[in-house]
């Protein structure tokens, strides 16, 4: 997804770290640049909409339901996976608890 314009950030770079942003979970610095960047970029602030919509429907619907740490931690290391390229998004793994 793109504009097709030049950015100092990079749509990619903005999708593959969404998640964080959305989250609060990276440097200020970041979301700064990630901020800047959706002020250009009207396809990646549409995306960034949708999936705020959709993490709050999630927390709405789900309510205040913890999450197991120990899934927590699976689903985190399958998006490491993934981004390091040691794992396609299409293959599957087991998340259970317990597994």
């Amino acid at each position: 997804m793109s504009c097709g314009e030049p950015h100092e950030t990079d749509c990619s770079e903005v999708l593959d770290h969404l998640y964080e942003f959305l989250d609060h979970e990276m440097p200020d610095s970041d979301c700064t640049k990630f901020e800047t960047h959706f002020e250009e970029c009207s396809p990646c602030l549409e995306k960034y909409g949708l999936e705020q919509a959709v993490k709050k429907l999630v927390k709405r619907c789900c309510g205040q339901d913890d999450v197991p740490a120990d899934l927590r931690a699976k689903v985190m290391g399958r998006i490491e996976l993934i981004r390091s390229g040691q794992l396609g998004p299409e293959q599957d793994v087991d998340l259970a608890p317990g597994s």
